[in-house]
Protein backbone atom coordinates (compact mmCIF):
# COMPACT_ATOMS: atom_id res chain seq x y z
CA UNK A 1 0.00 0.00 0.00
CA UNK A 2 1.19 3.92 -0.93
CA UNK A 3 1.74 6.36 1.91
CA UNK A 4 0.24 9.81 2.04
CA UNK A 5 0.33 11.31 5.40
CA UNK A 6 3.90 12.20 7.45
CA UNK A 7 4.18 12.90 10.78
CA UNK A 8 1.69 15.70 10.90
CA UNK A 9 -1.07 15.16 7.98
CA UNK A 10 -0.62 15.07 4.13
CA UNK A 11 2.15 17.64 2.87
CA UNK A 12 3.89 18.70 0.08
CA UNK A 13 4.94 21.28 -3.16
CA UNK A 14 1.64 22.25 -4.45
CA UNK A 15 0.91 21.40 -7.85
CA UNK A 16 3.59 19.14 -7.72
CA UNK A 17 3.14 16.46 -5.10
CA UNK A 18 0.09 18.14 -3.61
CA UNK A 19 -2.22 18.32 -6.70
CA UNK A 20 -6.06 19.36 -6.78
CA UNK A 21 -7.31 16.41 -7.52
CA UNK A 22 -5.77 14.78 -4.68
CA UNK A 23 -7.41 16.85 -2.31
CA UNK A 24 -10.46 15.92 -3.88
CA UNK A 25 -10.48 12.41 -3.93
CA UNK A 26 -9.13 13.05 -0.11
CA UNK A 27 -11.72 15.33 0.71
CA UNK A 28 -13.70 12.22 -0.69
CA UNK A 29 -12.07 9.46 1.04
CA UNK A 30 -12.68 11.04 4.15
CA UNK A 31 -16.50 10.94 3.64
CA UNK A 32 -16.22 7.33 2.25
CA UNK A 33 -14.49 6.48 5.92
CA UNK A 34 -17.40 8.82 7.73
CA UNK A 35 -19.95 6.25 5.97
CA UNK A 36 -21.29 8.98 3.51
CA UNK A 37 -22.55 10.86 6.21
CA UNK A 38 -22.27 13.49 8.90
CA UNK A 39 -20.50 17.18 9.40
CA UNK A 40 -16.99 18.03 8.73
CA UNK A 41 -15.64 21.80 9.75
CA UNK A 42 -12.82 22.72 7.25
CA UNK A 43 -10.23 25.51 8.37
CA UNK A 44 -7.45 26.75 6.12
CA UNK A 45 -4.68 29.09 6.68
CA UNK A 46 -3.46 32.04 5.10
CA UNK A 47 -1.52 30.07 2.02
CA UNK A 48 -2.04 31.25 -2.00
CA UNK A 49 -3.03 27.58 -2.30
CA UNK A 50 -5.57 27.09 0.33
CA UNK A 51 -8.52 28.72 -1.63
CA UNK A 52 -7.62 25.81 -4.25
CA UNK A 53 -7.42 22.98 -2.15
CA UNK A 54 -10.20 24.39 0.12
CA UNK A 55 -12.24 23.82 -3.37
CA UNK A 56 -11.56 20.65 -4.05
CA UNK A 57 -11.73 19.44 -0.64
CA UNK A 58 -14.96 20.99 -0.45
CA UNK A 59 -16.00 19.02 -3.84
CA UNK A 60 -14.86 15.79 -2.33
CA UNK A 61 -16.69 15.99 1.01
CA UNK A 62 -19.99 16.77 -1.06
CA UNK A 63 -19.74 14.14 -3.29
CA UNK A 64 -19.51 11.79 -0.47
CA UNK A 65 -22.74 12.98 1.34
CA UNK A 66 -20.83 14.95 4.16
CA UNK A 67 -22.07 18.68 5.23
CA UNK A 68 -18.83 21.03 5.40
CA UNK A 69 -19.30 24.48 7.88
CA UNK A 70 -16.57 26.57 6.61
CA UNK A 71 -14.53 28.79 8.73
CA UNK A 72 -12.42 30.31 6.49
CA UNK A 73 -9.01 31.27 7.55
CA UNK A 74 -8.53 29.91 10.83
CA UNK A 75 -5.36 29.02 13.46
CA UNK A 76 -5.12 24.90 13.26
CA UNK A 77 -6.55 25.01 17.18
CA UNK A 78 -9.72 26.81 16.26
CA UNK A 79 -10.79 24.20 13.95
CA UNK A 80 -9.98 21.02 16.74
CA UNK A 81 -12.38 23.66 18.65
CA UNK A 82 -14.91 24.00 16.14
CA UNK A 83 -14.58 20.48 15.68
CA UNK A 84 -15.54 19.89 19.39
CA UNK A 85 -18.22 22.30 19.80
CA UNK A 86 -20.81 22.03 16.42
CA UNK A 87 -20.24 18.29 16.89
CA UNK A 88 -18.88 17.56 13.90
CA UNK A 89 -17.50 13.86 12.61
CA UNK A 90 -14.28 15.29 11.67
CA UNK A 91 -12.50 18.57 11.20
CA UNK A 92 -10.43 19.45 8.12
CA UNK A 93 -7.20 21.95 8.09
CA UNK A 94 -5.34 23.06 5.26
CA UNK A 95 -1.76 24.20 6.14
CA UNK A 96 1.67 23.23 5.79
CA UNK A 97 2.50 24.91 9.12
CA UNK A 98 6.03 25.57 9.48
CA UNK A 99 6.76 24.86 5.97
CA UNK A 100 7.73 27.42 2.88
CA UNK A 101 5.17 29.10 0.92
CA UNK A 102 5.01 26.74 -1.98
CA UNK A 103 4.48 24.02 0.41
CA UNK A 104 0.66 23.23 1.79
CA UNK A 105 -0.96 20.08 3.63
CA UNK A 106 -4.02 18.62 4.60
CA UNK A 107 -4.97 17.31 8.02
CA UNK A 108 -7.55 15.39 9.18
CA UNK A 109 -9.26 15.79 13.14
CA UNK A 110 -11.76 13.22 14.73
CA UNK A 111 -14.51 14.03 16.95
CA UNK A 112 -12.92 14.78 19.76
CA UNK A 113 -10.55 17.75 18.33
CA UNK A 114 -7.34 15.53 17.83
CA UNK A 115 -5.31 14.74 14.81
CA UNK A 116 -6.25 11.41 13.20
CA UNK A 117 -3.83 8.81 14.79
CA UNK A 118 -1.58 6.76 12.44
CA UNK A 119 -4.24 4.04 12.35
CA UNK A 120 -6.80 6.52 11.44
CA UNK A 121 -4.62 7.95 8.31
CA UNK A 122 -3.69 4.00 7.32
CA UNK A 123 -7.74 3.78 6.67
CA UNK A 124 -7.60 6.55 4.35
CA UNK A 125 -4.73 5.24 2.77
CA UNK A 126 -6.11 2.18 2.22
CA UNK A 127 -9.64 3.27 0.87
CA UNK A 128 -7.39 5.91 -1.39
CA UNK A 129 -5.18 3.53 -2.75
CA UNK A 130 -7.88 0.78 -3.22
CA UNK A 131 -10.01 2.76 -5.39
CA UNK A 132 -13.10 2.60 -2.78
CA UNK A 133 -14.35 5.89 -2.49
CA UNK A 134 -17.55 6.39 -2.31
CA UNK A 135 -19.80 9.14 -3.79
CA UNK A 136 -23.67 9.39 -3.50
CA UNK A 137 -26.60 10.30 -5.38
CA UNK A 138 -27.20 13.37 -6.90
CA UNK A 139 -29.78 14.23 -4.38
CA UNK A 140 -27.59 12.74 -1.29
CA UNK A 141 -25.21 15.49 -2.51
CA UNK A 142 -24.15 17.54 1.32
CA UNK A 143 -24.08 21.20 1.46
CA UNK A 144 -21.44 24.31 2.40
CA UNK A 145 -22.08 26.58 5.34
CA UNK A 146 -19.80 29.40 6.40
CA UNK A 147 -19.75 29.84 9.95
CA UNK A 148 -17.20 32.00 12.15
CA UNK A 149 -16.17 30.37 15.15
CA UNK A 150 -13.45 32.73 15.84
CA UNK A 151 -15.06 34.70 18.41
CA UNK A 152 -16.27 31.41 20.59
CA UNK A 153 -12.91 30.17 20.17
CA UNK A 154 -11.22 33.73 21.04
CA UNK A 155 -13.42 33.81 24.64
CA UNK A 156 -12.58 30.15 25.02
CA UNK A 157 -9.36 30.51 25.48
CA UNK A 158 -9.24 33.90 27.03
CA UNK A 159 -12.01 32.98 30.07
CA UNK A 160 -9.34 29.84 30.66
CA UNK A 161 -6.34 32.44 31.28
CA UNK A 162 -6.69 35.27 34.75
CA UNK A 163 -3.85 37.94 34.68
CA UNK A 164 -3.35 40.46 37.72
CA UNK A 165 -2.44 43.00 35.49
CA UNK A 166 -2.15 43.85 31.38
CA UNK A 167 1.48 43.18 30.20
CA UNK A 168 3.13 44.65 27.23
CA UNK A 169 3.57 42.16 24.62
CA UNK A 170 4.85 41.97 21.16
CA UNK A 171 3.36 39.33 18.88
CA UNK A 172 4.59 38.28 15.61
CA UNK A 173 1.89 35.95 13.71
CA UNK A 174 4.61 35.58 10.22
CA UNK A 175 1.45 36.94 8.54
CA UNK A 176 -0.12 33.44 9.02
CA UNK A 177 -3.33 32.35 10.94
CA UNK A 178 -2.16 33.61 14.31
CA UNK A 179 -2.92 36.98 13.19
CA UNK A 180 -6.54 36.32 13.73
CA UNK A 181 -6.61 35.32 17.22
CA UNK A 182 -2.97 35.91 19.48
CA UNK A 183 -3.82 39.72 19.64
CA UNK A 184 -7.32 39.59 20.41
CA UNK A 185 -7.20 36.97 22.91
CA UNK A 186 -4.16 39.06 24.62
CA UNK A 187 -6.34 43.02 24.30
CA UNK A 188 -9.47 40.64 25.90
CA UNK A 189 -7.03 39.98 28.53
CA UNK A 190 -6.18 43.76 29.41
CA UNK A 191 -2.35 43.38 27.70
CA UNK A 192 -1.31 46.27 25.63
CA UNK A 193 -0.50 44.48 22.31
CA UNK A 194 1.90 45.68 19.39
CA UNK A 195 1.32 43.88 16.45
CA UNK A 196 4.53 42.48 14.25
CA UNK A 197 4.16 40.80 10.81
CA UNK A 198 0.16 40.41 11.88
CA UNK A 199 -1.30 41.13 8.25
CA UNK A 200 -2.21 37.75 6.14
CA UNK A 201 0.02 37.07 3.31
CA UNK A 202 0.33 33.60 1.96
CA UNK A 203 3.55 34.48 0.73
CA UNK A 204 4.92 34.71 4.01
CA UNK A 205 7.15 37.65 2.95
CA UNK A 206 8.16 38.84 6.96
CA UNK A 207 10.36 35.62 8.02
CA UNK A 208 10.79 32.01 7.70
CA UNK A 209 7.89 30.13 9.15
CA UNK A 210 8.97 28.41 11.73
CA UNK A 211 9.96 30.55 15.40
CA UNK A 212 12.83 29.41 15.80
CA UNK A 213 15.42 31.66 17.34
CA UNK A 214 17.22 32.36 14.37
CA UNK A 215 14.22 33.64 12.95
CA UNK A 216 12.97 35.58 15.80
CA UNK A 217 15.94 38.63 15.71
CA UNK A 218 13.66 40.97 14.53
CA UNK A 219 10.65 40.28 17.26
CA UNK A 220 13.58 40.86 19.74
CA UNK A 221 14.75 44.13 18.81
CA UNK A 222 11.23 45.64 18.85
CA UNK A 223 10.61 44.15 22.04
CA UNK A 224 13.73 45.49 23.61
CA UNK A 225 13.06 49.16 21.64
CA UNK A 226 9.59 49.09 23.24
CA UNK A 227 10.52 48.47 26.43
CA UNK A 228 7.75 45.56 26.06
CA UNK A 229 7.62 42.46 28.59
CA UNK A 230 7.68 39.77 26.32
CA UNK A 231 7.16 38.98 22.52
CA UNK A 232 5.31 36.05 21.15
CA UNK A 233 5.87 34.43 18.05
CA UNK A 234 3.66 31.85 15.83
CA UNK A 235 4.19 29.65 12.69
CA UNK A 236 1.91 29.86 9.81
CA UNK A 237 -1.05 27.84 11.27
CA UNK A 238 -0.52 28.80 15.07
CA UNK A 239 -0.34 25.51 16.44
CA UNK A 240 3.44 26.78 17.70
CA UNK A 241 4.48 28.95 20.31
CA UNK A 242 8.05 30.66 20.70
CA UNK A 243 8.68 33.78 23.23
CA UNK A 244 11.29 36.41 23.48
CA UNK A 245 12.32 37.99 26.84
CA UNK A 246 12.13 41.69 27.72
CA UNK A 247 15.92 41.75 26.95
CA UNK A 248 15.11 40.75 23.44
CA UNK A 249 16.73 37.54 23.99
CA UNK A 250 14.89 33.96 22.50
CA UNK A 251 14.13 31.65 25.19
CA UNK A 252 15.54 28.28 24.10
CA UNK A 253 12.14 25.78 23.50
CA UNK A 254 13.46 23.31 25.78
CA UNK A 255 14.01 26.48 28.33
CA UNK A 256 9.86 27.01 27.91
CA UNK A 257 8.89 23.60 27.83
CA UNK A 258 10.73 22.98 31.07
CA UNK A 259 8.50 25.88 32.40
CA UNK A 260 5.37 25.16 30.66
CA UNK A 261 5.10 21.70 32.20
CA UNK A 262 6.04 22.46 35.84
CA UNK A 263 3.80 25.48 36.08
CA UNK A 264 0.91 22.77 34.69
CA UNK A 265 2.01 20.13 37.32
CA UNK A 266 1.84 22.96 39.82
CA UNK A 267 -1.71 23.97 39.13
CA UNK A 268 -2.70 20.47 38.96
CA UNK A 269 -0.45 17.65 40.14
CA UNK A 270 0.30 14.95 37.70
CA UNK A 271 2.09 13.45 34.24
CA UNK A 272 3.53 15.56 32.17
CA UNK A 273 4.40 13.96 28.14
CA UNK A 274 6.95 15.10 25.88
CA UNK A 275 9.03 13.39 23.12
CA UNK A 276 12.11 11.38 22.93
CA UNK A 277 14.42 14.40 21.70
CA UNK A 278 13.63 16.88 25.18
CA UNK A 279 15.89 18.45 27.28
CA UNK A 280 16.28 16.24 30.79
CA UNK A 281 15.62 19.94 32.27
CA UNK A 282 12.12 19.00 31.39
CA UNK A 283 12.23 15.88 33.93
CA UNK A 284 13.91 18.06 36.37
CA UNK A 285 11.66 20.78 36.42
CA UNK A 286 8.58 19.00 36.58
CA UNK A 287 10.13 16.40 38.89
CA UNK A 288 10.75 19.46 41.24
CA UNK A 289 7.01 20.62 41.00
CA UNK A 290 5.68 17.37 42.20
CA UNK A 291 5.17 15.17 39.01
CA UNK A 292 6.62 12.64 36.41
CA UNK A 293 7.16 12.74 32.90
CA UNK A 294 6.26 10.16 30.29
CA UNK A 295 8.01 10.36 26.92
CA UNK A 296 6.85 9.51 23.74
CA UNK A 297 8.01 9.36 19.85
CA UNK A 298 7.90 12.77 18.02
CA UNK A 299 4.76 14.13 16.99
CA UNK A 300 2.25 16.03 18.37
CA UNK A 301 -0.64 13.08 17.26
CA UNK A 302 1.80 10.91 19.65
CA UNK A 303 2.29 13.45 22.54
CA UNK A 304 -1.46 13.95 22.07
CA UNK A 305 -2.35 10.33 22.12
CA UNK A 306 0.14 9.94 24.84
CA UNK A 307 -1.72 12.47 27.29
CA UNK A 308 -4.92 10.73 26.62
CA UNK A 309 -3.67 7.16 27.64
CA UNK A 310 -2.02 8.91 30.05
CA UNK A 311 -4.72 11.46 31.59
CA UNK A 312 -1.97 13.65 31.47
CA UNK A 313 -1.71 17.26 32.66
CA UNK A 314 0.46 18.74 29.78
CA UNK A 315 1.80 17.58 26.67
CA UNK A 316 4.50 19.71 24.44
CA UNK A 317 7.38 19.54 21.79
CA UNK A 318 10.62 21.10 22.20
CA UNK A 319 8.99 22.35 18.39
CA UNK A 320 6.40 24.54 20.46
CA UNK A 321 4.12 22.49 20.02
CA UNK A 322 1.63 22.62 23.53
CA UNK A 323 -1.33 20.93 24.86
CA UNK A 324 -3.46 22.15 27.10
CA UNK A 325 -5.93 18.81 27.39
CA UNK A 326 -8.51 20.31 29.80
CA UNK A 327 -8.92 22.98 26.66
CA UNK A 328 -8.42 20.08 23.97
CA UNK A 329 -6.29 17.77 22.48
CA UNK A 330 -4.38 20.24 20.32
CA UNK A 331 -1.31 22.06 19.94
CA UNK A 332 -2.64 25.51 20.53
CA UNK A 333 -0.16 28.20 20.07
CA UNK A 334 -2.44 31.06 21.53
CA UNK A 335 -3.15 29.12 24.30
CA UNK A 336 0.43 28.57 24.79
CA UNK A 337 1.41 32.17 24.88
CA UNK A 338 -0.95 33.22 27.60
CA UNK A 339 -0.46 30.47 30.01
CA UNK A 340 3.33 32.06 29.81
CA UNK A 341 2.06 35.23 30.62
CA UNK A 342 0.11 33.53 32.95
CA UNK A 343 3.30 32.17 34.65
CA UNK A 344 4.83 35.18 34.51
CA UNK A 345 2.50 36.62 36.48
CA UNK A 346 2.03 34.36 39.02
CA UNK A 347 5.45 34.30 39.59
CA UNK A 348 5.96 38.17 39.51
CA UNK A 349 9.22 37.70 37.84
CA UNK A 350 9.79 39.00 34.04
CA UNK A 351 10.55 36.61 31.77
CA UNK A 352 14.21 36.19 31.44
CA UNK A 353 14.65 35.54 35.22
CA UNK A 354 12.19 32.42 34.69
CA UNK A 355 14.04 31.53 31.90
CA UNK A 356 17.70 31.97 33.33
CA UNK A 357 16.32 29.73 36.33
CA UNK A 358 16.05 26.72 34.21
CA UNK A 359 19.69 25.04 33.09
CA UNK A 360 20.70 24.52 29.59
CA UNK A 361 23.04 21.89 29.32
CA UNK A 362 25.21 21.15 26.03
CA UNK A 363 23.77 19.07 23.88
CA UNK A 364 24.71 17.43 20.07
CA UNK A 365 22.69 17.09 16.93
CA UNK A 366 24.95 15.52 14.42
CA UNK A 367 23.39 12.89 11.63
CA UNK A 368 25.06 9.72 9.39
CA UNK A 369 23.97 9.27 6.11
CA UNK A 370 22.45 5.86 5.81
CA UNK A 371 20.00 4.55 3.20
CA UNK A 372 16.31 3.90 3.81
CA UNK A 373 16.91 0.12 2.94
CA UNK A 374 19.27 -0.19 5.63
CA UNK A 375 18.03 2.16 8.87
CA UNK A 376 15.83 -1.14 9.96
CA UNK A 377 19.09 -3.34 10.30
CA UNK A 378 21.00 -0.59 11.45
CA UNK A 379 18.28 0.30 14.34
CA UNK A 380 18.65 -3.17 15.10
CA UNK A 381 22.11 -3.27 15.68
CA UNK A 382 22.05 -0.40 17.78
CA UNK A 383 19.58 -1.94 20.03
CA UNK A 384 21.58 -5.27 20.51
CA UNK A 385 24.78 -3.30 21.09
CA UNK A 386 23.55 -0.36 22.94
CA UNK A 387 23.85 -1.74 26.52
CA UNK A 388 27.87 -3.31 25.60
CA UNK A 389 28.53 -0.11 24.09
CA UNK A 390 27.19 2.55 26.77
CA UNK A 391 27.56 0.92 29.87
CA UNK A 392 25.49 2.19 32.69
CA UNK A 393 21.94 2.34 31.29
CA UNK A 394 19.48 3.18 33.75
CA UNK A 395 16.39 3.25 30.80
CA UNK A 396 16.00 2.27 27.28
CA UNK A 397 12.94 3.34 25.25
CA UNK A 398 12.25 1.94 21.61
CA UNK A 399 8.84 3.97 21.19
CA UNK A 400 11.23 6.18 18.31
CA UNK A 401 14.44 4.66 17.65
CA UNK A 402 16.73 4.02 20.63
CA UNK A 403 16.98 6.43 23.71
CA UNK A 404 19.04 5.81 26.49
CA UNK A 405 19.05 7.82 29.53
CA UNK A 406 22.63 6.94 31.03
CA UNK A 407 23.25 6.84 35.16
CA UNK A 408 25.38 10.12 35.43
CA UNK A 409 22.34 11.94 34.26
CA UNK A 410 23.00 11.69 30.35
CA UNK A 411 21.15 10.26 27.25
CA UNK A 412 21.55 9.24 23.78
CA UNK A 413 18.80 8.94 21.08
CA UNK A 414 19.84 7.74 18.50
CA UNK A 415 16.36 7.96 15.64
CA UNK A 416 15.93 7.27 11.90
CA UNK A 417 14.78 10.02 9.91
CA UNK A 418 11.70 9.91 8.23
CA UNK A 419 12.09 12.04 5.48
CA UNK A 420 16.01 11.87 4.70
CA UNK A 421 18.48 9.02 4.20
CA UNK A 422 20.02 10.09 7.69
CA UNK A 423 20.20 8.24 11.28
CA UNK A 424 19.82 11.00 13.30
CA UNK A 425 21.97 11.62 16.97
CA UNK A 426 21.00 13.77 19.83
CA UNK A 427 23.07 13.74 23.18
CA UNK A 428 22.51 15.57 26.45
CA UNK A 429 24.98 15.92 29.38
CA UNK A 430 26.24 18.68 31.30
CA UNK A 431 29.69 18.93 30.21
CA UNK A 432 30.74 18.88 26.50
CA UNK A 433 33.37 16.24 26.79
CA UNK A 434 30.59 13.95 28.03
CA UNK A 435 28.52 14.68 24.95
CA UNK A 436 31.23 14.37 22.34
CA UNK A 437 31.99 11.32 23.52
CA UNK A 438 28.76 9.76 23.88
CA UNK A 439 28.17 11.09 20.02
CA UNK A 440 31.61 9.39 19.07
CA UNK A 441 30.39 6.03 20.26
CA UNK A 442 27.03 5.88 18.79
CA UNK A 443 28.28 7.18 15.74
CA UNK A 444 30.70 4.36 15.78
CA UNK A 445 27.63 2.10 16.45
CA UNK A 446 25.76 2.85 13.75
CA UNK A 447 28.56 3.18 11.46
CA UNK A 448 29.17 6.58 10.73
Amino acid sequence: MGKLFGTSGVRGVVNLDLKPELALDLGLALATYLKNTGLVVLGKDPRTSSDMLESCLDSGLLSGGCDVRSLGAAPTPAVSFATRTLGARSGVMITASHNPPEYNGIKFFSSDGMAFTPEQEQEIERLYFAGKLKPVAWDKIGKVEEVNMLPDYIDKIASSVSLSRGFKVVVDCANGAGALATPLILRSLGCKVITLNSQLDGFFPSRALEPAPENLRELGRVVRSLGADLGLAHDGDADRIAAVDERGRAVGWDRLLALAGAHAVERVKGKVVTTVDASIVVEERVAAAGGSVVRTRVGDVAVAQAVKANRAVFGGEPSGAWIYPEIHLCPDGPLAGVRIIELMDEAAKPLSKLADEVPEYPIARVKVRCPDAKKAATMKKVAALARKAFGDIEQMLTVDGVRLALSDGSWILVRPSGTEPYIRITAEAKAVARVNALVKTAKKLVGG
